[in-house]
C-alpha cells in the first residue's frame, strides 16, 4: 500500500475580478544594468498584495548635536581659562593681598606708661604686668567646637573669674563672622592663672573624650573640644598707685582705655602714655605661627614725671586735713604747702579722698581735685591784698590811727565785725590783727579821691596777686576765680571786696597771695612738675616758672612784719598757729559761703594761710575748710591748728632752723588824744 501523501496547502491567489478573471499584472520596469565593477543592489520585492508592511524609524542627522555640545564645552572651558587669568595674572596681586591679610594677624603692644614720682623718685603712680583677656569667637561655633551652647558654657566659666555678667560674656563669644574680641582689660597674672589652669583641666577632659570616641570607631574630629580653647591672653599692664588714697586729688586716675582720667594723668597723658608698637604675625585657628615669619614695630615707654610734690609732707597734710573735716563735720577742706622761693607745690592735699586703685568704691564728688577746683569767697585772708595796695600807694602806713565804730553805713548797707564791740582805735596793724572789716573799708577807701577810683586801683592789684587768673598749674579743670571788672562792681561789692566777700579764688591762689608777700613781693607762678625723664634715662627740668613783680620788698617786709602780730600779739586772731621757737606770720579768715546746689550763702568757710620763718620765709600753708557743722567755724579756731601741725612736721621735715631773732612788734591800738 502506497504511503498516504500529505494533502497539499493551497496557497490563496489574488483576488479574481469581475467575470472571474484575475488581474493582469503591472509590468516590471526595467533594470538598469550595474555599472562594471561595482555590485549590484540586490532589488527589494514589493510586498505581496495582503501581506503587512513594517513600520521603519528614520534617525535624525546627530552632527548638529555633536556641534552644539562642543560649542557648550568650549565656552565652559573659556569662562574657567578667563577667570584663571583674571585670579593668576590680572588680580593676582589684589587676591594676594587677601589672602596674606587673612592669614596675619596685627595685635597692638601697648606703650609702658610712665612712673609719676614725687622730688625724691619715690613711686608715686607706677605700671604693673598685666594681661587683656581676648578670645576667639569661631572657636565657640558648633562648627569648630562641636558644642552647641559653648558660648554659654565658657561666659558661665569665666564669669566669677572676670567679674562680669555672663551674658555679656556670651554675646561677645557669639560674634558673628569676628576673630577676636577683648573680654576683660588689664587683668592681673593671678586673674589668668585661674583661667590658664581652668583651661588645661578642660582640655584634658577633652582628650580623654577624644581617645574614648575614637575607641569606639568615631571620627576624632567629631569629639567636642574645651569649651575656653578659644580663651587667650594678650600682654597688657595695669595701673597701681603704692600708697593708696595719699596724693590721689593731684595725680587722678586711668580709666578703662588706659588713658588719663583726671588729674597730673590726664594732664600730662601723652608724655606719660608712650607710643604704642605693633606686632604682625601668621596665625591658623587664632593660633600664632611659631615658623612663620612676623613683623615688629617695638612700642616706645612713656615719659616718667617727678612732681615737686615731698611725699611725706603730703601724708601729713592729708592726715591734718581729713582729721578735722571728719571732726568739723564738714563738706570738704584743702591744705597747701608751697616752697616761698621757688613756687613748688609741696603738698596739696583734699578731704575727703579716693582710692585711685579702686574707683568702684569711690564717691564721685571726691574724684577730683577740689583744692583746684572749687571757687570760693576767701574772706578775712584776702585782706592782706588790700593792706598791700594801701601800703605801696602809700596812703597809710602801719602806725595810721583809724577809728572803728562797731557799725558803719556804706551805701545800701550796714557794716559790722564778727563780733559786737564798743568803738575800737586801732592802728592800721591793728586792723589786720584784729581782722576788722569796718577798718578794711576805711582803709581802702584812701586808695582814691572817689570810690569807683579807689576800687580801681585796688583791682589791679588784686590782679597782680593772680586774683582772677589761672594760677599757671595748667591743671584740667582748674577754676580761675571770679574778679569781676571794678566798673561792674555793684554798690555792696565795693565795700565787701576789700575785705573778701563778692570774690572767689581756689586755694592755690590763696596760698600764692602768701608766697608773694613771703618772696618779697614777686609773685613766682606755683608750679607742680619738677621735670620729666625720657626712656633714654636723661632728666629734663621743667621749665622756670613766670615772676611778676606785685609789691616792693619794703611793703612785702612791711606785711610781714604785720602778719606776725595775727599770731603773735595777744589780741590778734591767729594764736593758735603759733610754733615754738619760730617767728609765724599768717591770717585767719571766716567768710559767709555760698552754697554750690543753691547759689545762695549757707555756712561759712574757715580758712587760715602764713609763712615762716616769718624773718626768712621758707614755706607757705594755707588751710581751708568747707561748711564745718559741728564745734567752731573760726577759720582761727579750726585751722589755725592745722597749720600749725602742717607747718612744724615740713620745718623740721626739711630741717629749716628757726632764726633766733627777736620780732620787733607793730602797736595794734591807739590812745585817742595822743
Amino acid at each position: 500500500m502506497p504511503p498516504e501523501q500529505p494533502p497539499r496547502r493551497r496557497v490563496p491567489g489574488p483576488a479574481r475580478g469581475a467575470g472571474g478573471r484575475r488581474p493582469r499584472p503591472e509590468p516590471r520596469a526595467p533594470q538598469r544594468p550595474a555599472p562594471a565593477g561595482r555590485p549590484r543592489r540586490p532589488a527589494q520585492g514589493r510586498p505581496r498584495p495582503g501581506s503587512r508592511t513594517p513600520h521603519r524609524i528614520q534617525l535624525g542627522d546627530h552632527r548638529p548635536r555633536l556641534r552644539l555640545v562642543s560649542i557648550g564645552l568650549t565656552l565652559v572651558m573659556l569662562v574657567f581659562v578667563v577667570r584663571l587669568l583674571q585670579v593668576q595674572a590680572v588680580d593676582a596681586d589684589a587676591y594676594t593681598a587677601k589672602a596674606e591679610k587673612n592669614r596675619f594677624m596685627s595685635v597692638t603692644l601697648a606703650a609702658e606708661r610712665g612712673e609719676i614720682t614725687d622730688r625724691a623718685g619715690v613711686a608715686l603712680a607706677t605700671s604693673v604686668d598685666a594681661h587683656d583677656i581676648t578670645a576667639d569667637p569661631k572657636m565657640f561655633t558648633p562648627g569648630d567646637s562641636n558644642v552647641p551652647d559653648a558660648p554659654e558654657q565658657a561666659a558661665a566659666l569665666l564669669a566669677p573669674i572676670l567679674d562680669k555678667e555672663p551674658e555679656t560674656l556670651a554675646k561677645q563669644l557669639s560674634a558673628p563672622r569676628s576673630r577676636f574680641t577683648v573680654l576683660a582689660h588689664r587683668q592681673t597674672p593671678q586673674v589668668w592663672n585661674q583661667i590658664s589652669d581652668l583651661r588645661a583641666v578642660l582640655a584634658e577632659k577633652a582628650d580623654t573624650a577624644r581617645a574614648a570616641l575614637v575607641a569606639k570607631g568615631g571620627k576624632a574630629d567629631d569629639a567636642p573640644t574645651s569649651v575656653l580653647a578659644g580663651v587667650f591672653q594678650e600682654p597688657s599692664s595695669k595701673r597701681v598707685y603704692p600708697n593708696g588714697d595719699l596724693a590721689a586729688g593731684i595725680l587722678g586716675y586711668v580709666n578703662a582705655a588706659g588713658h588719663g582720667g583726671g588729674g597730673v594723668e590726664s594732664m600730662l597723658d601723652a608724655k606719660l602714655s608712650g607710643q604704642d608698637g605693633e606686632i604682625t604675625y601668621a596665625h591658623s585657628g587664632g593660633r600664632r605661627v611659631p615658623t612663620a615669619d612676623s613683623e615688629e614695630t617695638p612700642a616706645v615707654p612713656g615719659t616718667d614725671i617727678e612732681l615737686t610734690i615731698d611725699r611725706d609732707i603730703q601724708w601729713a597734710a592729708q592726715r591734718a586735713i581729713t582729721d578735722q573735716v571728719a571732726e568739723s563735720k564738714a563738706d570738704r577742706g584743702y591744705v597747701m604747702v608751697q616752697n616761698t622761693r621757688t613756687g613748688e607745690v609741696l603738698a596739696m592735699a583734699n578731704a575727703p579722698g579716693f582710692d585711685p586703685n579702686d574707683l568702684s568704691q569711690a564717691d564721685a564728688t571726691a574724684m577730683g581735685n577740689a583744692a583746684l577746683q572749687d571757687a570760693f569767697e576767701p574772706g578775712s585772708t584776702s585782706k592782706v591784698m588790700s593792706m598791700a595796695a594801701v601800703l605801696e600807694e602809700q596812703a597809710a602806713t602801719p602806725g595810721t590811727h583809724v577809728t572803728v565804730p562797731n557799725r558803719l553805713h556804706r551805701g545800701d548797707r550796714l557794716f559790722k565785725d564778727d563780733i559786737d564791740h564798743p568803738t575800737w582805735y586801732l592802728t592800721l596793724n591793728g586792723v589786720l590783727a584784729k581782722s576788722s572789716n569796718i577798718g578794711t573799708i576805711l582803709a581802702t577807701g584812701q586808695l582814691g579821691r572817689t570810690q569807683p577810683e579807689a576800687n580801681k586801683v585796688l583791682h589791679s592789684y588784686l590782679r597782680k596777686f593772680g586774683i582772677g587768673s589761672p594760677s599757671g598749674l595748667g591743671y584740667p579743670g582748674e577754676t580761675q576765680g571770679i574778679l569781676a571788672d571794678p566798673g561792674d562792681w555793684s554798690t555792696s561789692q565795693q565795700y565787701t571786696i576789700p575785705f573778701g566777700q563778692g570774690l572767689s579764688v581756689n586755694a592755690m591762689q590763696a596760698a600764692s597771695v602768701y608766697s608773694t608777700i613771703a618772696n618779697g613781693g614777686v609773685r613766682i607762678e606755683p608750679t607742680l612738675v619738677r621735670g620729666t625723664q625720657g626712656p633714654d634715662g636723661r632728666f629734663t627740668p621743667a621749665p622756670a616758672p613766670k615772676k611778676t613783680r606785685v609789691v616792693s620788698e619794703r611793703t612785702a617786709k612791711t606785711l610781714a612784719t604785720m602778719l606776725e602780730s595775727v599770731v603773735g600779739d595777744e589780741a590778734g586772731t591767729g594764736t593758735k598757729a603759733r610754733i615754738p621757737g619760730y617767728r609765724v606770720a599768717g591770717k585767719t579768715g571766716t567768710a559767709n559761703r555760698v552754697d554750690p546746689e543753691t547759689g545762695r550763702y549757707k555756712g561759712y568757710t574757715a580758712s587760715f594761710a602764713g609763712f615762716a620763718p616769718a624773718d626768712d620765709p621758707q614755706l607757705t600753708v594755707y588751710c581751708a575748710i568747707q561748711n564745718p557743722t559741728r564745734g567752731s567755724y573760726f577759720g582761727g579756731q579750726i585751722c589755725g591748728p592745722i597749720y600749725k601741725e602742717v607747718m612744724e612736721f615740713a620745718l623740721k621735715s626739711l630741717q629749716v632752723p628757726p632764726t633766733g631773732r627777736k620780732s620787733d612788734p607793730l602797736p595794734v591800738e591807739f590812745k585817742p588824744g595822743e
